[in-house]
């Protein structure tokens, strides 16, 4: 055969004698006809066997090809109307490179048994569509940053102390001694804008919740900045412009893959070109309770608080000063409110929750301390971190994005699951 063309190149051609290779997606036919259609990583097409005008060899080939088949075809390719993509391919040559027999995966089977077979259900459209757009997504960030000037930076995953919290940490026996799996690079990422100013990264990171909601991986990765001389506003002005980037980017290439996965794009559209809504934690209480939600001031908001608040906003909306018993040791008090500090979280429409927290950190190395004691950690732990605040420290800040949680929002997706290939929780590990 000659050059192998993919479907999407051969649709572009239009007419002519085509090359192309790759999966049956559906079969059916006769004695006398076979109709295939055939998918790459493009597109799908259907292709017509004609057993008068082919040889026994190719008849027998295409009569055992099934779905998931592996082939090889060349034919004249032509415009049909009819036809799944609305072009056909009469096919002259013919081979099966690799049979598929009894294809376990049937129509309208459980999200589990999905779930099992997801070394299998990655071939669906379905899962072929959310995982381009997850590629686009995480090039969009590296596109983004890159262009603002940030350097790529990566820190370690073994980390010997914790930064989000000592309930969700994953201990890993280190030559005999307990380390931990990375939550953030948050600790290790500030020591870097001393050096390069602006740094970022797309890593993975590891969070022990013992969850079990349709938001929440054990395995996850993480977009993360830092960005030295910034303020509170800025790290805010960042995550906007990030987010829409992203958004621009999937409804500029992906157009198809979110009729495939159903997804009304007036939302993101919205998104890309309207200012997000920023309030404080404060005023979030107040909506709450005109909704008839009433929190106390001091308490985090929990998933139907944020549900409710995306409800009532309908875009995303900037959530600022948080009470500081809530937020991290790391976070900047904000000045005559000792009692809050310049954290945000970024909540999603349409009730999928924060995809970005983010804060201006805490440059005074006394209240670094304290805050860690009154957490029961012991500063003598952080005293390479400590050591960022005794030369020469700056007003910094820096976020943290869910990219599985970014894609499941542009997806639309019912589970978080979906947004990575294997996903790991609480519950699953395998495959």
């Amino acid at each position: 055969m000659s050059k192998f063309i993919s479907i999407k190149e051969a649709m572009k051609k239009g007419h002519g004698l085509v090359h192309i290779r790759g999966w049956c997606y559906r079969a059916r036919g006769s004695n006398a006809l076979r109709f295939l259609v055939i998918r790459d990583s493009t597109e799908i097409i259907q292709c017509v066997i004609e057993k008068a005008h082919v040889s026994e060899h190719i008849w027998e080939d295409a009569e055992k090809t099934d779905i998931e088949a592996s082939v090889e075809l060349s034919g004249e390719i032509a415009e049909d109307k009819r036809a799944p993509t609305g072009y056909e391919i009469k096919v002259k040559e013919f081979k099966l490179i690799g049979e598929s027999i009894g294809w376990p995966i049937q129509k309208d089977q459980s999200a589990e048994l999905l779930a099992d077979m997801k070394h299998l259900w990655l071939r669906s459209r379905y899962m072929t569509s959310i995982l381009k757009i997850r590629s686009t997504v995480t090039g969009a960030i590296d596109e983004y940053f890159r262009k603002e000037g940030f350097y790529e930076y990566h820190s370690p995953i073994f980390q010997a102390t914790q930064a989000e919290g000592g309930s969700t940490l994953f201990s890993v026996n280190y030559f005999g001694k307990p380390v931990f799996l990375s939550q953030t690079w948050q600790l290790y990422a500030e020591p870097a804008i001393f050096a390069l100013e602006k740094i970022y990264t797309i890593a993975p990171a590891f969070r022990a919740e013992k969850s079990k909601t349709s938001r929440h991986l054990t395995e996850l990765w993480m977009c993360e900045m830092e960005v030295a001389w910034a303020d509170f506003k800025e790290i805010q002005d960042y995550g906007e412009a990030l987010i829409k980037h992203c958004v621009k980017r999937v409804l500029e290439h992906h157009q198809e893959e979110l009729k495939i996965l159903g997804r009304d794009i007036k939302m993101l559209e919205k998104v890309r070109d309207e200012p997000f809504i920023r309030m404080t934690y404060t005023e979030a209480l107040e909506a709450l309770k005109k909704k008839g939600i009433d929190i106390e001031w001091g308490k985090d908001l929990r998933t139907i608080e944020e549900d409710e608040l995306s409800k009532i906003m309908g875009h995303f909306t900037i959530v600022t000063e948080y009470p500081k018993e809530v937020k991290a040791f790391y976070m900047k008090e904000v000045e005559g409110k000792p009692d809050v500090v310049n954290g945000c979280d970024f909540i999603a429409p349409e009730c999928y929750g924060e995809i970005i927290g983010g804060s201006e950190r805490e440059s005074d190395m006394e209240k670094i301390k304290e805050r860690l004691i009154a957490q029961g950690e012991d500063p003598e732990k952080y005293t390479f971190y400590l050591d960022t605040r005794k030369y020469g420290s700056v007003p910094h800040g820096g976020f943290g994005m869910g990219v599985e949680r970014l894609v499941s929002w542009i997806c639309h997706l019912e589970s978080i699951k979906d947004a990575i290939p294997f996903p790991r929780t609480m519950l699953r590990v395998n495959p």
